[in-house]
């Protein structure tokens, strides 16, 4: 099969290449002997590939590896007692090894992909989507009626954001930084957007009345004071990421001034430590797919050939939606 493997930690312009390798057995590292195989038609392209390219992603596998964590495909053989059966159309999380032909994905991380959505929407389903769902419900316990700023809105997390918050009757505030970005958000449910090169916290305290019940936060860096800054009496800052590149840092006399709190939401390792977690989030979600509120938004989509040119757009934070590789 064709796939692409991280030979050395260069970064993304050198560190991939593309191969030959035989196919994988029916086997996953998170469930020895047993694994849903896919026949890949389209691969996500996320922050944890751009980060394992240079060596910098927690999960350090022996060089050389084929990353991707995300496959949109067609069962080729599932075990006994999965939710899913050969030729099913699937939206896999495999945690590595998508970026190839052919992928294995744990039977609890892979999920039936309606007629709705296409291969590429489905690549950008499961981490995205969960994410979301745990970072606004499982760890911001939202409810709806409450306002949501949604940061780094244009990009996969944030148009995922967006759009299940929507679905779960919350308003929604984007903060974009450029016009097209603003579309895209809007898009994906904004009920107001505003630049995030501008005073944007002011904005947002005049847009909400006063302040918003949750901050989702994929960026980091030195907005994240004011996000402190724009929290409504017992709001949420919940922490996603550091796509910004600098990790800030909390003074917490802030927090009780209006009982506010900084969350962390690391789906991944919840995810991994409590299996049941996938089954209620899929679930969850599945009632947001059938009514439209969750629609995928893929943005650049790049041939394998490409794979460096697809990391670098999220490098340059050029990614409008999600960034795919087209696989067959």
């Amino acid at each position: 099969m064709k796939a692409l493997q991280i030979i050395d930690t260069t970064g993304p312009d050198s560190a991939l290449q593309l191969t030959d390798l035989p196919e994988p057995e029916a086997s996953h590292m998170l469930t020895p002997g047993e694994g849903v195989v896919i026949d890949v038609h389209a691969a996500g392209v996320s922050y944890p590939e751009l980060l394992q390219t240079r060596g910098e992603y927690q999960m350090k596998p022996p060089l050389p590896f084929v990353p991707g964590s995300e496959v949109g495909g067609v069962v080729r053989s599932a075990p006994e007692g999965a939710g899913v059966s050969a030729g099913d159309r699937v939206a896999g999380f495999c945690l590595l090894g998508g970026w190839a032909e052919v992928a294995v994905a744990p039977s609890f991380f892979t999920f039936k992909l309606p007629d709705s959505l296409d291969f590429a929407q489905g690549a950008g389903l499961v981490l995205n989507y969960h994410t979301a769902y745990f970072t606004l419900v499982t760890r911001g316990r939202l409810k709806a009626g409450e306002t949501v700023l949604v940061h780094g809105a244009a990009g996969g997390v944030g148009t995922a954001t967006l759009q299940v918050a929507k679905g779960l009757g919350a308003r929604t505030i984007a903060v974009v930084s450029s016009d097209e970005k603003e579309q895209v958000a809007r898009d994906a449910g904004a009920d107001e957007v505003v630049r995030s090169d501008a005073a944007w916290k002011d904005q947002v305290l005049e847009l909400s009345g006063g302040g918003v019940d949750i901050v989702i936060d994929p960026v980091g860096g030195d907005r994240f004071t004011d996000s402190l800054r724009s929290l409504a009496r017992g709001g949420r800052v919940v922490v996603v990421g550091f796509t910004g590149g600098s990790i800030p840092t909390v003074k917490v006399n802030r927090l009780l001034l209006r009982n506010t709190e900084v969350v962390g939401a690391g789906w991944g390792e919840a995810a991994l430590q409590d299996r049941a977690l996938n089954d209620e989030i899929g679930a969850a979600i599945e009632p947001l797919l059938q009514n439209g509120a969750v629609q995928p938004i893929v943005g650049p989509r790049f041939p394998m050939e490409q794979a460096a040119d697809a990391l670098r757009t999220l490098d340059e934070r050029r990614a409008i939606g999600k960034v795919v590789l087209d696989v067959r």
